[in-house]
């Protein structure tokens, strides 16, 4: 298969839960135990850092892997979804899998794959795992997917895992409260590993004493961290990412990382990761804005700073996925802003009329787009210079725009 016809493949024969939902969803490890014994169990080959949480994880792992680059390591780092191609998801250094890499894998192991029906996701995990293996990585920084203790990542014994914080997202899969979200996360908290907490919330506390206690790991809350440091990211909320992942380097062992690599590191994250989609600032007169905060807790932080900035009027190119609690979300969105509804063009995509339709419940008032270009086009045909324009709602609405 040519490498377009393997994506195909992988998008269509197999579920994807970033664009399906619901059904692409496996709640169990065997198939990815399976893969990993075909393949001859490449996540024993390379050292690892486990990254999970609601919010914040992706900003995370990208810092954790510039700092460490910035140290002379070889990284590797997985995280999902991507924005424009499949390849963001595995890296070296910040350098794609090569597409070769990926037709050449899918091709060798297409028969196990059909034969064992791996998910998408499965099947993205054991390749991101064998080739940092092969590369022979020097440590790769792992992204959870979905929740923790039975996400297919959850196969490493990681040097440290990381949990950023707990928020309500993926309820139908992770449970309605914090504590059964926390417990699925705390899942990655391994035997006299240490996990290093990002956000001390008294909701989930105890869930992580009791789990770490059980585990005899060690346990660290970043928000303890007094330093303040820099990051080239822009998001009021990387302040606490940074925390998080200072903490974690602190107390990584066996790897040699000064403050000079830590500071540079921070500096340097779009840079060494290619990072995308955080606080980005797309062009300027009208300036145009684009975050993938797609839920309550990301979504108060930017729109809170958003708030704070200069404008004569703001736009938002607004568009969610069909599971979104809309009447938690567009509460937070200020109603003086000119509204452009649209539905990102993936099958979990939420129609522009009913998004329409809900937020109007809200006092948020807007028109209707059939694709979120055209919204994004008619937002910039009607802002003038003064004006903002923020695109978000949607990690997929983003992936459409940068």
């Amino acid at each position: 298969m040519t490498y377009k016809e393997t994506l195909d493949w992988m998008f269509a024969q197999l579920p994807m839960y970033q664009r399906e939902g619901k059904a692409a969803f496996k709640k169990d490890l065997t198939n990815t135990l399976a893969l990993s014994k075909e393949l001859n169990f490449p996540e024993n080959k390379f050292k690892s850092i486990h990254v999970g949480g609601t919010n914040g994880k992706g900003s995370t792992s990208h810092m954790l892997a510039s700092i460490l680059q910035e140290a002379g390591y070889k990284v590797g780092l997985y995280t999902s979804p991507h924005l424009k191609n499949f390849t963001e998801r595995i890296r070296i250094n910040g350098e794609e899998i090569p597409k070769q890499k990926v037709t050449s894998f899918i091709n060798k192991q297409k028969d196990f794959l059909e034969k064992q029906k791996l998910s998408f996701f499965e099947m993205t995990v054991g390749l991101a795992f064998d080739y940092f293996a092969t590369e022979n990585v020097d440590i790769a920084i792992i992204e959870v997917g979905l929740g923790g203790r039975l996400d297919s990542t959850n196969i490493i014994t990681p040097e440290i895992s990381v949990i950023t914080n707990i928020g309500l997202d993926h309820t139908q899969f992770l449970g309605e409260t914090l504590p059964e979200i926390a417990f699925e996360k705390a899942g990655i908290i391994k035997n006299k590993i240490p996990i290093i907490i990002g956000e001390e919330q008294k909701a989930v506390k105890n869930v992580f004493l009791d789990k770490s206690e059980a585990e005899k790991a060690p346990i660290y809350f970043a928000s303890d961290e007094s330093a303040l440091y820099k990051t080239d990211l822009l998001g009021d909320y990387q302040n606490k990412n940074t925390k998080t992942a200072v903490v974690a380097i602190k107390k990584l062992k066996g790897f040699l990382v000064s403050e000079e690599n830590i500071q540079n590191g921070l500096l340097n994250v779009v840079k060494n990761t290619s990072l995308k989609g955080r606080w980005q600032v797309l062009q300027e007169h009208p300036k145009v804005i684009c975050d993938t905060a797609h839920n309550k807790e990301g979504l108060k932080i930017v729109l809170n700073q958003l708030k704070r900035e200069q404008f004569n009027k703001l736009h938002i190119v607004l568009g969610v996925v069909s599971d979104k609690k809309l009447e938690d979300v567009l509460p937070l969105f200020p109603k003086s802003a000119i509204y452009y509804f649209c539905r990102p063009n993936i099958p979990r995509g939420l129609s522009e009329g009913v998004l329409q339709e809900k937020a109007k419940e809200f006092g948020v008032i807007g028109e209707k787009y059939f694709s979120v270009k055209e919204a994004f086009e008619r937002a910039l045909l009607n802002a003038n210079q003064q004006d903002i324009i923020y695109i978000g709602g949607s990690t997929f609405v983003v992936a459409e725009i940068i």
